[in-house]
């Protein structure tokens, strides 16, 4: 993983400029080539897309009855090998755990470019009545849970499938290699194990040959319709730090508070006080934060003021810059309210996910792509999302674009349609026709580009 200062200095110019005055929509895009062969091209692969609709959809409802959680991905990762060996594929399995990467090379030379997607399901139990919602249950952290496909992976998984059949067809048109990456636990991996795009990463996936020059993914989301493209320059999505804050007091009976300190107080002080960081003590007209404390554990009986109390929580992130400043607050904060009231407190902030940031000089190129693919007034600039994407992690090694890919019908009830992680998230699946067609272009346009011709 590249260093906390090197991405500090790639990122500082370009996501002030992405985040003020919405200058990201005023990029000089770039146009790409346009050849008769390269029209060619791109007409087959809309044709073609047609084609593989069913087989996508068809595909996407197998993962969603079938769905398996973070680095438990073994079948659908076998599912996933299987088709790619069937459409002639070079095929390896078993990366970071259960992942799978597909290699198509064309028919001409060129350069590598890489398309990702995410496996993974999340402990969550299907409310959306569609006949085939998720029965599946399984032990998470220890409890009985429900598994289904809440953020639109199976999707995602599905999709890229779709971009494997259609670019296999057009084959020995194509100029360079596509290398198809199914990642497992995007979520997160489980406690004590490591995973998801990091783990790809460490074990080679962009630098083992064929290497990738640059790098394309997309994500569902009901805040977009079916036909439309939302795309960011720069931050699109938060980087994401988990918090941990223990406060040691020292146990009494509740009868008797003044012998003791009552740790349970001190806690809720130090929530109280954290929030004040992003609204009283930081500029967020420069980048928006967030800081979330999820969990507070400690006590066993009414009547016992306990020793300790432990919380759990989250930090999100736009500005590198701010995520160091923070960091300081938030441990400045809790160690001084725990000191205030005679106990102590222990303050850990550590990396969950990278900021998702969107290479400014590839985007601007492959807008026009974009808007060829879905019509201009389909694509339409993204606000940043402060929730996290470890595709972020290809991005720090070589350049990526990642765009949302609108999934609720036009004119729907948008209530229709649950937020992602939700018991109730759905997916239109006409939209899915759109993300083939938008990966598969991506891909092709930036094979075909000049400047890519320099890529590894």
């Amino acid at each position: 993983m590249t260093s906390m200062s090197s991405i500090r200095l790639r990122f500082a110019v370009p996501l002030c400029c992405a985040l003020l005055g919405g200058l990201a929509g005023r990029i000089d895009a770039a146009p790409a080539p346009k050849t008769a062969a390269g029209d060619h091209l791109l007409q087959e692969i809309d044709r073609l897309a047609g084609e593989v609709e069913q087989s996508v959809i068809t595909d996407r409802r197998h993962f969603h009855q079938h769905p398996e959680l973070s680095n438990r991905e073994v079948e659908t990762g076998k599912y996933v090998a299987e088709h790619l060996k069937a459409l002639g594929l070079e095929v390896q399995t078993g990366v970071a755990h259960t992942g799978v990467v597909g290699v198509l090379r064309g028919g001409k030379p060129g350069p590598v470019v890489a398309l990702r997607a995410d496996m993974d399901a999340l402990p969550v139990i299907e409310e959306v009545d569609v006949p085939f919602a998720s029965k599946v249950r399984t032990t998470y952290d220890g409890k009985d849970v429900g598994v289904m496909h809440a953020c639109g992976h199976d999707a995602h998984t599905a999709i890229l499938l779709g971009v494997a059949a259609v670019l296999s067809k057009v084959k020995t048109e194509l100029p360079g290699t596509v290398k198809f990456i199914f990642q497992p636990a995007e979520e997160g991996a489980p406690a004590g194990e490591e995973g998801g795009a990091h783990l790809m990463v460490k074990e080679g996936v962009l630098s083992s040959d064929p290497q990738p020059g640059a790098i394309f993914g997309l994500h569902v989301t009901p805040i977009f319709e079916v036909g439309q493209i939302g795309w960011r320059s720069g931050g699109m999505l938060a980087g994401a730090d988990g918090i941990r804050i223990i406060v040691h007091g020292r146990q009494t009976h509740a009868a008797f508070p003044w012998k003791g300190i009552d740790p349970i107080v001190v806690a809720s002080q130090i929530v109280l006080g954290i929030q004040t960081i992003a609204s009283r003590q930081i500029d967020i007209t420069e980048a928006p934060a967030l800081l979330t404390i999820g969990k507070i554990d400690g006590g066993v009986r009414e009547n016992i003021i306990p020793d300790d109390v432990r919380m759990l929580g989250t930090f999100r992130y736009l500005d590198p810059e701010m995520r160091k400043d923070i960091h300081e607050r938030v441990k400045r904060t809790a160690e001084s309210i725990a000191q205030s009231a005679g106990a102590t407190a222990e303050a850990t902030l550590e990396e969950r996910v990278a900021l998702t940031f969107n290479d400014p000089a590839l985007t601007a190129k492959m807008l026009p792509s974009l808007k060829r693919t879905a019509g201009d007034a389909n694509v339409m600039e993204a606000k940043p999302v402060l929730g996290g994407e470890d595709f972020s992690y290809y991005q720090q090694k070589i350049p990526g674009t990642f765009i949302w890919l609108g999934i609720r019908t036009p004119g729907a009830d948008p209530d229709l349609f649950g937020p992602n992680h939700s018991p109730r998230f759905r997916i239109d699946e006409s939209a899915l026709k759109l993300g083939v067609r938008a990966l598969s272009r991506l891909a092709v346009d930036w094979l075909q580009m000049p400047t890519a011709a320099g890529s590894r």
